[in-house]
């Protein structure tokens, strides 16, 4: 598979050679537009990268039977790849390509439209999916110069801003549903947590000494370890509920689930499994207490004992590295292309 990738790679550079624009038909040159567009529908971005780093006035000069330039097309489609090659471009041209406005639109307008596209496939959460939408709209806004960002489109009359607005009004709905019910769970979760990690404070193990009612067990390592988690635990849970009651009470606009509602969620999703983490290792520590000697008791009830730990981890921390990574990431697109014209 590397050396068939590898000869691909080469078939692709020679065909980049042979599509010069100069030396090209008027059917030839055709054939390579509707190749290139079809690729970048298809998601096929190596195929069009190849050959426009082989021939780099593809770039400018090509345009499909609707006007739209590649970059237009790869905004449409949600093609990062291919929108990358813009960061390539001198600052005069990125000008001339965001002069470029059609019917529907400039290059802002296309991205403030719906992507229902399967490059969302592997998005399941709906805020995810909105932040993806957002970071689209973001990123083309910040190439496109200012006097372009409150142009009205000739189909509608509207700006961008406006089209993004009522074409993700369902999205954000959707999202905003889906985070207040992760909140909601882990609220409940959080809240039963403090509840027994502050009783634990005063139900100490092996009972008290009747005359100084401190703990019997006040200078053993264990029992300082068990305080220590046990505080750590109600601290982490304590947080955990009061920043998702800040997500439950966010107003939920759309710039929110940028990164505001991520870090949130980001937040309270860290300070839970911390939370139980430290839960689990107070009750170890209590059990080891209780049952001291009883190895064979003590040692399956702690492996036992790591099962929740374990299960957060399997169901919800894959969605905690996923929120980082989409928030905190190196991001999407790739400004380090230097395909230049």
């Amino acid at each position: 598979m590397k050396s068939t990738h590898k000869w691909i790679f080469q078939f692709l550079h020679c065909m980049g050679e042979a599509t010069r624009i100069d030396n090209l038909t008027p059917d030839q040159l055709d054939m390579v537009q509707k190749s290139i567009f079809k690729a970048i529908e298809q998601g096929h971005h190596e195929f069009v990268t190849e050959l426009c780093k082989a021939n780099p006035k593809l770039i400018l000069d090509i345009e499909d039977e609707k006007g739209r330039n590649i970059f237009h097309f790869a905004i449409e489609n949600r093609q990062k790849e291919v929108y990358s090659l813009i960061y390539g471009l001198e600052e005069e041209k990125r000008h001339e390509i965001a002069a470029w406005f059609l019917n529907s639109g400039s290059m802002l307008h296309f991205a403030a439209n719906l992507s229902s596209l399967p490059q969302f496939d592997d998005i399941q959460d709906a805020s995810l999916q909105m932040q993806r939408e957002l970071q689209w709209f973001k990123e083309v806004e910040s190439v496109i110069p200012l006097d372009y960002h409150e142009s009205r489109n000739r189909s509608d009359s509207i700006t961008a801003h406006e089209l993004f607005t009522k074409n993700h009004k369902k999205l954000i709905e959707v999202a905003e549903n889906s985070t207040k019910g992760t909140a909601t769970s882990c609220t409940v979760v959080g809240a039963l947590i403090v509840t027994m990690t502050f009783a634990v404070a005063f139900t100490v193990p092996g009972g008290n000494n009747d005359n100084t009612g401190l703990p019997l067990v006040l200078y053993r390592k264990l029992f300082k370890v068990l305080i220590i988690s046990d505080t750590i635990s109600l601290v982490s849970s304590t947080t955990s509920v009061i920043t998702f009651l800040g997500v439950l009470t966010s107003r939920y606009a759309k710039d929110d689930f940028l990164k505001s509602l991520p870090t949130k969620m980001m937040i309270g999703l860290f300070t839970l499994f911390f939370s139980i983490a430290t839960m689990m290792i107070a009750f170890s520590c209590a059990l080891v207490i209780v049952l001291d000697g009883e190895a064979w008791i003590v040692i399956p009830s702690i492996l036992f004992a790591s099962v929740p730990a374990i299960s957060f981890v399997w169901l919800l921390f894959p969605l905690l590295g996923k929120i980082f990574m989409s928030t905190y990431g190196p991001g999407i697109f790739d400004k380090r292309n230097k395909v230049k014209p």
